[in-house]
């Protein structure tokens, strides 16, 4: 058999049923010959699961005392897989010697031995990718709450990230082996790790691969222990540092745009041949700024680059941008009155979303 049937496959398992054994079956039957199970702390009443997970002759299998979470879970079994194989050198660039990475998948029985050895086959191929196995979510078989949470979180990343995945949430994952050492140091215990996985992969250039798989829901998938409120809730407080640091960066820049206009506008309406409208921008973009660089350069984009390199390119940045919303509000007040604020308002909202974009792709991009 291909080389690539050695590598490891991992499947973390909670409060499992008769699907694991039957799964168990399927890839000791394909000729996988190594399966690593975890036991993620499902109790005394699901040990003979993991007893008869245990004896098949190409698994082992790790437990946890307690629940801690799929994330934790997969942590666990990185770890053991790089002990095991000897690739742990330490080093920022060190890569497991020994195996070209590890496949995920679920034991709810959701991926068929196939389509996991399909993720072996594009991991042995292209050793330096993280592999996908993404399933269709038009078809009338997926349950609502399936498509409608993996299509909103697709276009979520779409744009918060630039990262085009068609299936986000899938557990059917190929990873090579030097991404294991960086994962095991990635937040995340319980669903949102997965998430913070293809985070960390666009953080890294790491390229994606897509393999299409079976679009598998047994009972509508009701043995899943997801909950689709809770865990996405998760998911998504993975991105609020994303509008945070944008919507307290505007705030205090509106706060501030108000004082300096209360405080400039003078009867010859203007200060130093400027119009006060001007002047304001200017005085509170440049604290606003500053607070708001510092926010994304430490907690939301975690920057590798050195501060300086990044602080030329984001001032770069927020000289157009300040410029744009200081020449946009002026001409918009000076047309139609008003509130100075509520004219500003609209205006930075739009240029909200074009300075994301920006700094995505320029001003914090990790080379």
């Amino acid at each position: 058999m291909p080389s690539y049937y050695e590598i490891p496959v991992i499947i973390p398992s909670y409060e499992p049923d008769e699907k694991l054994i039957t799964l168990l079956t399927a890839l000791q039957e394909a000729g996988i010959r190594h399966v690593i199970v975890v036991d993620d702390g499902s109790g005394t009443q699901y040990a003979s699961f993991f007893e008869r997970a245990a004896a098949f002759e190409n698994c082992e299998v790790l437990r946890h005392a307690v629940n801690l979470g799929k994330g934790r879970a997969l942590k666990t079994a990185f770890n053991h897989c790089l002990l095991a194989s000897g690739g742990i050198s330490g080093g920022a660039d060190s890569v497991c010697r020994g195996i070209p990475g590890c496949v995920t998948a679920d034991s709810d029985g959701q991926h068929t031995p196939a389509d996991i050895l399909a993720c072996m086959r594009s991991l042995w191929d292209n050793p330096e990718s993280l592999i996908l196995g993404c399933r269709d979510f038009d078809g009338p078989a997926v349950p609502a709450r399936s498509s409608f949470g993996n299509k909103c979180t697709r276009q979520v990343f779409r744009y918060l990230l630039g990262l085009s995945v068609s299936d986000t949430q899938t557990g059917l994952r190929a990873i090579p082996a030097f991404f294991m050492e960086k994962l095991l140091e990635v937040k995340g215990e319980r669903f949102e790790y997965e998430t913070n996985m293809l985070i960390e992969a666009k953080n890294l250039n790491i390229r994606i691969l897509e393999v299409p798989v079976k679009t598998i829901y047994i009972e509508e998938n009701k043995t899943s222990h997801f909950n689709p409120i809770k865990d996405s809730l998760r998911i998504y407080l993975v991105f609020g540092k994303f509008l945070f640091s944008s919507l307290s960066s505007s705030v205090v820049d509106l706060v501030l745009f108000h004082l300096f206009c209360t405080l400039l506008h003078t009867p010859e309406d203007g200060l130093w041949g400027l119009p006060y409208i001007i002047v304001s921008t200017v005085f509170a973009r440049v604290i606003s700024a500053v607070y708001n660089f510092l926010i994304n350069y430490k907690v939301v984009f975690q920057s590798r680059e050195r501060m300086a390199v990044t602080a030329a390119k984001y001032c770069l940045l927020a000289v157009c941008q300040m410029m744009c919303s200081a020449l946009l509000v002026n001409a918009l007040y000076g047309l139609f009155g008003g509130v100075e604020v509520a004219v500003k308002m609209p205006v930075d909202v739009f240029l909200f979303f074009v300075s994301f974009l920006f700094q995505r792709e320029f001003v914090y991009r990790r080379r």
